[in-house]
């Protein structure tokens, strides 16, 4: 069973269709996420990608592929800390933070790195339910 300290890591990286996908599902067409002249005349020196998209990696985790199956979001938090570009790969890590055993929750730590330069784009928390899985007798 998840102990405190458990971590996954997962690697991923998004197309710039991937972020034209998303301005065009979410309705965010802020032109630095999609207009390539916009970006680089920007502070970032070219495209940025959403920083929800950056973070929606934690659903994929939590939702297909770390003791997926029963798991229900209860909070999550974001702090966005640099911006997240196209075509970089990116190391998303949930570390196991507290085990509320009574409640079947457990509060993880979730951080997301830039895997080439090690710096750390996102930093967060999310509480998750999941009364099949975190069963502690």
């Amino acid at each position: 069973m998840l102990q405190i300290g458990d971590e996954f890591r997962h690697k991923y990286s998004y197309t710039q269709d991937d972020v034209d996908t998303y301005a065009r599902v979410s309705g965010d067409t802020n032109p630095l996420h999609i207009d390539a002249a916009a970006g680089k005349a920007s502070m970032f020196g070219r495209n940025i990608i959403h920083g929800f998209l950056g973070a929606s990696v934690f659903t994929k985790i939590f939702g297909a592929l770390w003791y997926a199956d029963g798991h229900v979001y209860m909070s999550q938090n974001i702090k966005w800390l640099k911006p997240m570009f196209v075509d970089t790969t990116y190391d998303a890590v949930v570390k196991v933070k507290e085990i509320f055993a009574e409640k079947n929750r457990i509060l993880y730590e979730c951080a997301v790195y830039n895997a080439e330069t090690g710096e750390q784009t996102i930093a967060g928390e999310a509480l998750l339910l999941n009364k099949k899985q975190y069963v502690w007798s």
